[in-house]
Order: C-alpha cells, then sequence, then structure tokens
C-alpha cells in the first residue's frame, strides 16, 4: 500500500474510531456538555482532556492498522486509551497520578490495560510496543520509551518548552519526522515509584 494511501486509511479509521467514542464519557459530570468543544478541558489534579484535533492528529501520526500492541502515556481520564483501543489490538496506558488512573478504570472498555507508574519509564514488563502514544510534552523524547519499540514501531510526543511544541514521530530506526504545532501539559515525571 502506497504511503498516501495508508495516510488516508489511517485518517478515515481514526475519525470513524473517534465517532465511535462518547468524549463526555471522559469528563468529569459538571463540564460533560462542552464535549463537543474542540479545545482541551480540565479533568482535575492539573491535567486536562486534549483537544479532540489533537487526539486525531497523534493517532494518525501512529499509523495504526489494527493489530499492534500500544502504550499510552498519560492515561488523564481515558479518552485517548479509548480512541486506541478502536484502532490496535491491546492498549496499556500509563498514568502518574492515581485518583486519575482509578478513575480511567471504571470509564474505560474493557482490554485497556492501566497502569499507575511514570510514563516516562514506560512499562518495560510489557514491553515491546509496536506504538508509543504520549499525551504529554516533553524537552525530549524519554529514552526508556525508545527503547521500548518494537522492530518497525514509533513513538509520538509532542517536543518542546510549555509554550512551544511540536508533534514529533520517533521511529525505531532512529528516524525523526516533526509535524504540527501543538500544547500539552508537561510530562510529570514521578520523583519515586507511585506507592
Amino acid at each position: 500500500m502506497s504511503r498516501l494511501r495508508r495516510s488516508r486509511t489511517s485518517q478515515q479509521s481514526v475519525r470513524e474510531a473517534m465517532a465511535r467514542v462518547d468524549r463526555a464519557r471522559y469528563l468529569p459530570e459538571e463540564i460533560r456538555h462542552r464535549a463537543d468543544e474542540d479545545a482541551a478541558l480540565p479533568i482535575g489534579y492539573g491535567q486536562t482532556i486534549s483537544q479532540p484535533t489533537m487526539v486525531r492528529l497523534l493517532c494518525e501520526a501512529l499509523e495504526l492498522q489494527g493489530d499492534e500492541k500500544v502504550l499510552d502515556v498519560g492515561t488523564g481520564s481515558g479518552y485517548q486509551a479509548a480512541v486506541l483501543a478502536e484502532l490496535a489490538r491491546e492498549v496499556h496506558s500509563v498514568e502518574v497520578i492515581r485518583e486519575l488512573a482509578e478513575e480511567a478504570r471504571t470509564r474505560l472498555p474493557p482490554g485497556v490495560h492501566v497502569h499507575v507508574g511514570d510514563g516516562s519509564r514506560g512499562l518495560p514488563e510489557e514491553a515491546p510496543f509496536d506504538s508509543i502514544a504520549v499525551a504529554a510534552a516533553a524537552a525530549a523524547p524519554p529514552a526508556a520509551l525508545l527503547e521500548q519499540l518494537a522492530p518497525g514501531g514509533r513513538l509520538v510526543i509532542p517536543i518542546g518548552s510549555p509554550h512551544h511544541q511540536v508533534l514529533h514521530v520517533f521511529r525505531d530506526d532512529g528516524r525523526v519526522t516533526k509535524g504540527v504545532g501543538c500544547r500539552f501539559v508537561p510530562l510529570v515525571f514521578a520523583q519515586h515509584p507511585p506507592g
């Protein structure tokens, strides 16, 4: 399949997957009426649910075909993990804030595995991953995530400062592609393993 054709297929698949996921389900009750807004919205603990356009662009950059094992870093409310579950065979999602992880578990479909931990360290016990999606920005890609990519795998992560970030795709062979400008909350690095 040509790259252009695969890209169009990926875009259509992602749009269809997003249409199947009710974003309101992943929002605090008091702001569910804002679910259709194309904006990042607060979900508590200083975190946000990502703007749908950013979720779409990140998922499209993964170029999932349906049989992948995916790591989702930054579970938050679980919205992105739910979209990924529509696109991949197996999804592991890691969240550093225990309360958010526990809330997400109650919303996510069976088959999405939510872990509490420092997402910058990945999940070595579940690696390798065909794709890794990071819903938080870092100054550079965490080395642990690059090491956990399967052959042919890709890491999609916003790179930059809090005020200027660009979505990047890092491949296991060292190739890097820069995408669109974006704005995500910073990747939270745990000072010690969550208890």
